[in-house]
């Protein structure tokens, strides 16, 4: 017996993936990797910001009075 290739897994949870909620296997599964971006625990890497006058913004300062 010969053994098909798995499909894509779920990032979240390693189930196989649905297609109505790719690449995730459930909408449960797609809020949580949601809540990870908003939650911070998913951070795109890049340089860091320099204001008007050459000044490096501290993170999060990037608004006046802020």
């Amino acid at each position: 017996m010969i053994e098909s290739a798995p499909g894509p897994k779920c990032p979240i949870c390693r189930k196989p993936m649905v297609a109505a909620y790719r690449p995730f296997c459930s909408k449960r599964c797609a809020d949580v990797d949601l809540n990870r971006w908003f939650s911070g625990a998913y951070v795109v890497p890049g340089k860091q910001e320099e204001d008007e006058d050459g000044e490096t913004v501290p993170a999060g300062k990037d608004e006046p009075g802020a």
